[in-house]
């Protein structure tokens, strides 16, 4: 995933699409507690697929404030 093609999402989607995100660092996080955990590297790049959904959310946001 990259900023490109989230910019292109509506803001509903990238809501979804986080929510999924967070369900998912979810789920990996359990599974690192259990040890079930097979690929370590799969919750940095959740984490930060998260934080680059969020980043284009809120770049979405801005000029939606400043016109006010």
């Amino acid at each position: 995933m990259n900023a490109s093609e989230l910019r292109d999402k509506t803001p509903d989607q990238l809501r979804e699409q986080l929510a999924d995100l967070k369900k998912e660092q979810f789920n990996l996080r359990f599974q690192a507690a259990t040890g079930q955990l097979e690929n370590p590297a799969r919750m940095r790049l959740a984490r930060r697929n998260a934080a680059r959904v969020l980043t284009i959310l809120n770049e979405k946001a801005a000029p939606a404030v400043d016109a006010e």
